[in-house]
């Protein structure tokens, strides 16, 4: 690959990472909001590269006597593969995209994470209701927590809906990632007592546990006020 072509490239992939890192929360699309100061480095460094290069590439077309590649036989060209890394710049400005949502969740099954100690990992609940909990947080305390913290106790759960196995019936579902959007895992709550609101609606939802749920592998909820929300700036948990 020619030196000022890598150049190039080196420069609009750092352009393109520092433009969803520094200038906008496109990042957390992809990533954990604690990886944005790597991104930002990343992004730096790939500039500061390419701006080197190429100014290493203009000191040798200005140098008097310089012969070309081409004279000198070793001319190859740019390999057409190269022109590949521009995907990932023109997929950035120009398509956006997405946050993974109702689709992703739709294929994968819900996991609720058991804790090492199931008797004691889970803390008392705040004495007043409605209590605000990470949906993944209320699916592990509903399978796992055998001192029946959620008993009679009103949570409130956000997240997005997605179709449930019967007609009518739906799931409350949100994604968690541990670092990218590559190992996300999803977290569902069957709602009833409701309507189900459109597919990849972003709801808050208020209501009870329900131990007797109809669906063994998912939790439920009682549904005592659905609302919708705009999508948060952060999709994941």
């Amino acid at each position: 690959m020619r030196r000022e072509v890598r150049a190039l490239l080196h420069v609009l992939l750092g352009a393109a990472v520092l433009h969803i890192s520094l200038f906008s929360e496109l990042y957390l699309r992809y990533v954990r909001k604690e990886l944005r100061p790597y991104l930002i480095a990343s992004g730096l460094l790939l500039v500061v590269v390419g701006l080197v290069g190429a100014a290493v590439a203009a000191q040798e077309l200005l140098r008097p006597g310089r012969r070309t590649r081409a004279e000198d036989g070793h001319d190859h060209g740019t390999p057409r593969t190269a022109w590949l890394l521009l995907l990932p710049v023109l997929a950035i400005y120009l398509l956006q995209p997405r946050a993974l949502g109702a689709f992703t969740a739709q294929h994968s099954d819900s996991t609720a994470a058991k804790p090492a100690d199931p008797a004691g990992g889970f803390g008392p609940l705040p004495a007043n209701g409605p209590v605000a909990l990470r949906l993944a947080d209320f699916d592990a305390r509903a399978v796992w927590d055998t001192s029946g913290s959620l008993k009679g106790r009103q949570v409130r759960l956000t997240g997005f809906a997605t179709p449930g196995p019967g007609g009518g019936s739906w799931y409350l579902t949100r994604l968690t990632i541990t670092c990218c959007a590559a190992d996300a895992q999803t977290s569902k709550v069957e709602v009833h007592d409701a309507d189900a609101p459109p597919e990849g609606t972003w709801v808050e939802v208020t209501g009870t546990w329900q131990p007797d749920g109809r669906s063994g592998a998912v939790p439920a909820l009682a549904a005592d006020r659905v609302r919708r929300i705009a999508e948060p700036g952060d999709p994941y948990e």
